[in-house]
């Protein structure tokens, strides 16, 4: 079983950078592919991006396209979310998930991740 954690949340201001971290512990996570999603008060949790299990593709939500970006490091066990531009409507908390690994495509829905972290809060003020 993998398990996940994210840090690297915090409170930043709008136009500010933050690099979050999903460190996995347990089995590897090198053959799956790992999703990022957000969760803002109120709303339903949304997908913000993936990246494959080899590192070579990433997909991204439009929100966010241009201003984030998805690493990995197999190695280290840890996948990254690299956030720019941060705007107030990216308050959320973030959590990395790990999709089920039967399914071989990215998926951009939360009921194809079968893992997930517990999650960093991220606030952007204006």
């Amino acid at each position: 079983q993998v398990q996940l954690v994210e840090s690297g949340g915090g409170l930043v201001q709008a136009g500010d950078s933050l690099r979050l971290s999903c460190a996995a512990s347990g089995r590897t996570i090198s053959s799956l592919i790992m999703g990022w999603f957000r969760q803002a008060p109120g709303k339903e949790r949304e997908f913000v991006g993936a990246i494959t299990w080899d590192g070579v593709n990433a997909y991204y939500a439009d929100s966010v396209k241009g201003r984030f970006t998805i690493s990995r490091d197999n190695a280290k066990k840890t996948v990254y979310l690299q956030m720019s531009s941060l705007k107030p409507e990216d308050t959320a908390v973030y959590y990395c998930a790990s999709q089920k690994p039967t399914e071989l495509y990215v998926h951009t829905t939360r009921e194809m991740y079968d893992i997930w972290g517990q999650g960093t809060q991220v606030t952007v003020s204006s």
